[in-house]
């Protein structure tokens, strides 16, 4: 009888983060597939929602339970390295339209698949970012 109780308490748990995730998904963001390099050719991608704020990129996987963001970059630190379009077996989960940036945030290293829509507004969020230097004056 106590393990099914706990079983039960357990599944509740489960629903309710289920729930939760569901819930925070749905207020909104940009589509993305992203991947934490480095990989092998192909594998890795997750699809999800990023949100942009004022000094960070979170990214959410759809096939997770955990409550907060799956991957975090500081706008500060982000660094687009180079574009690309799918490949190979790519293809599998993209289109013709999306784009593939290489992107390095201080010590760790991403690929973001976007469209054309969700490209413009990634760049212009980056580029938009205040300087440096301007930061410190600021503080100082």
């Amino acid at each position: 009888m106590i393990v099914l109780i706990i079983l039960v308490l357990l599944l509740a748990a489960a629903v309710a983060a289920l729930l939760f995730r569901f819930i925070k998904l749905r207020r909104g963001g940009t589509a993305a597939i992203v991947r934490v390099m480095p990989r092998s050719s192909g594998s890795g991608w997750r699809h999800g929602i990023i949100r942009y704020g004022d000094n960070t990129l979170v990214f959410y996987k759809l096939s997770s339970i955990k409550p907060g963001p799956d991957s975090r970059m500081s706008r500060q630190g982000i660094d687009v390295r180079s574009r690309r379009s799918p490949e190979g077996s790519e293809f599998d989960i993209m289109t013709d339209d999306i784009v593939i940036l290489d992107i390095v945030d201080n010590d760790s290293s991403f690929e973001v698949a976007l469209d054309s829509g969700a490209r413009t507004a990634f760049l212009s969020w980056l580029e938009s970012r205040p300087d440096e230097r301007s930061q410190r004056r600021r503080l100082g």
